[in-house]
């Protein structure tokens, strides 16, 4: 079961951990972030060595290599600031399994303390910000993607679907079995390609068949293997992170 998290008052300053597929794929969703938590008055550090969280070893069960990989970041966030992270998959790693990791090892008091200040993006700006939104685009229809390592291991399936609703034109619709994995899971596609693409059909025409105009998630992996799948059927329905279509709609 996750614990309870507790959260600190708005801070002056935070460290925003960029994840693999912002900095390559998605680097506006990144962007986004940040002008988010900068327009709430907060100062946002990047840490310019970040790496990667050490994620895809880990759960591919090469936990010696995840933990060099891991080891690299420990030293990258010294302050006493949270660490935000626009993923629910690389802040799960974080948070959940970096003192499993490092159990045992001289590292094990720098991860359990760095982990204990690890917010998801979503999770920050409802619970920590308290985040407010003028909604400046047309009315339309959105569903929310959440992603299993959010919804499970960061028991996150609220906030980003109560971001939304905080738009005033936007009609926040359910998807059929909203709780189901859209199949990425990180190297789970590569290893069993076929399973996957049964996975993410089904979330795809789940989606279409909300009435949804536009899909939003807060992960990367899920925007990249959901939105292939509907770009692959020629679907008309467009996803994006949350970061990018919160900042649309209200800058």
């Amino acid at each position: 079961m996750t614990a309870v998290k507790l959260y600190p008052p708005r801070p002056d300053k935070v460290y925003l951990f960029g994840t693999c597929l912002i900095d390559m794929l998605y680097p506006e969703a990144g962007l986004d972030s940040l002008r988010l938590l900068e327009r709430e008055g907060i100062e946002v550090i990047y840490p310019q060595d970040q790496t990667c969280c050490g994620q895809p070893a880990y759960t591919s069960g090469y936990h010696s290599e995840a933990r060099e990989v891991a080891r690299a970041q420990l030293d990258l966030f010294p302050g006493p600031w949270p660490i935000i992270v626009p993923s629910g998959s690389c802040g799960g790693m974080m948070r959940t399994h970096y003192p499993d990791l490092f159990a045992g090892t001289e590292d094990e008091a720098k991860a359990t303390e760095l982990a204990s200040r690890v917010f998801e993006l979503t999770e920050f700006l409802v619970h920590v910000c308290h985040l407010t939104l003028d909604d400046r685009g047309a009315p339309e229809k959105v569903a929310m993607h959440t992603s299993c390592s959010a919804r499970r291991e960061m028991g996150l399936a609220d906030t980003g679907p109560a971001l939304l609703q905080r738009l005033g034109h936007v009609e926040l619709v359910e998807q059929e079995r909203a709780s189901e994995c859209c199949g990425f899971g990180g190297t789970f596609a590569v290893r069993h390609p076929e399973v996957s693409g049964a996975m993410v059909e089904d979330k795809s025409r789940a989606l279409e068949a909300a009435g949804a105009d536009h899909f939003v998630t807060s992960d990367c992996g899920c925007l990249m293997n959901i939105g292939g799948r509907l770009a692959h059927r020629d679907s008309s329905l467009k996803g994006e992170h949350i970061a990018s279509y919160l900042w649309r709609r209200t800058s």
